[in-house]
C-alpha cells in the first residue's frame, strides 16, 4: 500500500539550527587582521629556523663522516681491507643512525613549533581584540553621543579629548556641524514664533475695519455684506493656522507649560464635546472606551489637549456621512497608549506615513479649503514626541485611518504629587 503525504504535512527529517553570526565590525575585522598576519610571519619564521637547523644538522653529519673517513689504515693488504670493511659497515650505521636522529630532532621540532605558533596566535588575537578596543574607544564614544542627541538637544558636543590626530579632528568636525546644526533650528523655530505673532497685528486691524464698515448707520449693501462675511471666514482660518504655527513651534522646542498630570478619559471626553456639533451633522457613531482602563499621562495640559483635539477632529472631518469613530486606550510596561480609529475610504499607506509632516494632505485634501491646513497631525507628532511619545498612523484595510499614540503612562497618586 502506498501512503500519500499532502503538501505540507511530511515530516520534516532534517532540523537545521541557525547559529548567530557575529557582526563585522571594525574591531573584528582588525583582530582577525592581527591574528593571520602574525599567524603568516611566524609560519614564514619558522620556516626559515626549521629549514636552517636541518641544513647545519646536515652538515655537521657530513662533517663527521669525512672527518672518520680520512683516518690512517692499516700497513697490510689483508688487514687493510678488513679494516675498510669494518670502517665502511660502521659509517654506514652511523649514517643510519645519524638519519634517525635528524629525522626525529625534526619532527619534534616541527611538533613543538606547530604547539608554539597556535599559543601564540591565539594569544595574539586577544591581544589584538585589546588593542583594537583600546584604539577604537574614541569611535565608540563618538557614536554614543551623536546617538544621544537629537533635533531637541543639539546643544551637546562630542568634545573628543587626546592628541591631535584624525580622531580628534572627526570629533571637532562633527561638533561644528552640530553647532551649525543648532543655530539653523533656532533661527527656524525663532522665525515661526515672530513671524505669527506679527502677522496677528494686521489681521486684527483687517478684522476691526470690516467690523466699522459693516457697523456704520447707513445700512451696507448685500454684496459688502457677503464679502465682510467671507472675508471673516479667511481670517478665522489664518488665525488658526497662525495659532497651529505657535503650537508647532512650542512643541518642537518642547516648552512644556502648565505641566499636570491628567486621565485619558478626561481629554478624550473634552474634545468629542469640542466635536459634538460635526458628528451629529455627520451623524456619526462614536465608540468610546477610553475611561476602562484608567489611563494616566503626564505633561503640559495645553498641549496634551491640543494634540486629542487635532486626533479626534481630524477623524471626525476625514469621514464619511453616517461613519463611525471608535477611541480606545491601555497601559502596559509604564507606556499609555491611546489608538483612534475612523471609517472612511481605502487609503495608501505610503502616503498615511507622510501625514506627520508639515502641509501634507491626501489626494484632492490638498486643494481642499475645507479639510483643515495640513498641520494637524504635525503637530500631534510634535507634541508626542516632546512628551518622549511616538505617533504611528495605518491605513485600515477595510477603509480609513487608525492613529496610534504611545506616550509614558503615569497613576494617579502621580497627579497629587503634582498638586
Amino acid at each position: 500500500m502506498r501512503v500519500q503525504h499532502e503538501a505540507g504535512t511530511r515530516p520534516n527529517r532534517h532540523r537545521w539550527i541557525a547559529l548567530p553570526v557575529p557582526r563585522r565590525t571594525v574591531r573584528l575585522r582588525l583582530t582577525a587582521l592581527y591574528g593571520v598576519l602574525f599567524l603568516v610571519s611566524g609560519a614564514v619564521l619558522l620556516a626559515i629556523a626549521g629549514g636552517f637547523a636541518v641544513n647545519r644538522s646536515s652538515s655537521e653529519a657530513v662533517g663527521r663522516a669525512a672527518t672518520n673517513a680520512g683516518q690512517p689504515s692499516p700497513s697490510s693488504a689483508l688487514a687493510n681491507a678488513q679494516a675498510q670493511i669494518q670502517h665502511l659497515q660502521q659509517q654506514l650505521a652511523a649514517t643510519q643512525s645519524g638519519n634517525d636522529q635528524l629525522h626525529a630532532f625534526s619532527r619534534n621540532l616541527i611538533m613543538a613549533s606547530v604547539v608554539a605558533l597556535g599559543i601564540m596566535t591565539v594569544l595574539s588575537v586577544l591581544m589584538g581584540w585589546l588593542v583594537a578596543g583600546r584604539a577604537l574607544r574614541p569611535v565608540r564614544m563618538m557614536t554614543a553621543a551623536a546617538q544621544r542627541i537629537s533635533a531637541h538637544n543639539l546643544d551637546e558636543r562630542l568634545a573628543v579629548t587626546g592628541p591631535a590626530d584624525e580622531l580628534k579632528e572627526l570629533g571637532d568636525t562633527i561638533d561644528g556641524l552640530l553647532e551649525r546644526l543648532e543655530s539653523a533650528f533656532k533661527a527656524q523655530r525663532r522665525f515661526v514664533a515672530n513671524a505669527s505673532h506679527e502677522l496677528r497685528t494686521p489681521l486684527t486691524t483687517i478684522r476691526a475695519s470690516l467690523d466699522v464698515a459693516v457697523a456704520k448707520p447707513e445700512p451696507a449693501p448685500p454684496q459688502t455684506i457677503a464679502l465682510a462675511n467671507r472675508l471673516r471666514t479667511q481670517l478665522d482660518r489664518i488665525d488658526g493656522l497662525l495659532d497651529a504655527f505657535l503650537v508647532l513651534a512650542r512643541a518642537q522646542h518642547r516648552d512644556l507649560p502648565g505641566r499636570a498630570v491628567l486621565p485619558v478619559e478626561y481629554m478624550v471626553g473634552a474634545a468629542l464635546h469640542d466635536q459634538k456639533a460635526a458628528i451629529a451633522a455627520m451623524n456619526l457613531t462614536v465608540h468610546d472606551t477610553s475611561g476602562a482602563g484608567g489611563v494616566w499621562v503626564s505633561g503640559s495640559q495645553a498641549l496634551l489637549s491640543r494634540m486629542l483635539e487635532n486626533v479626534i477632529g481630524n477623524a471626525v472631518c476625514h469621514n464619511v456621512e453616517g461613519g463611525w469613530l471608535a477611541i480606545t486606550s491601555s497601559a502596559s510596561d509604564g507606556r499609555a497608549q491611546l489608538i483612534v480609529e475612523n471609517g472612511g475610504e481605502v487609503l495608501d499607506q505610503q502616503q498615511v506615513s507622510e501625514l506627520s509632516q508639515p502641509f501634507r494632505r491626501l489626494g484632492a485634501d490638498r486643494t481642499g479649503s475645507d479639510k483643515g491646513s495640513g498641520l494637524g497631525l504635525s503637530i500631534v507628532a510634535a507634541i508626542a514626541e516632546a512628551h518622549g511619545g511616538t505617533l504611528d498612523l495605518r491605513a485600515r484595510p477595510g477603509g480609513g485611518l487608525r492613529v496610534s499614540i504611545d506616550l509614558p503612562a503615569s497613576t494617579a497618586a502621580e497627579s497629587e504629587a503634582v498638586k
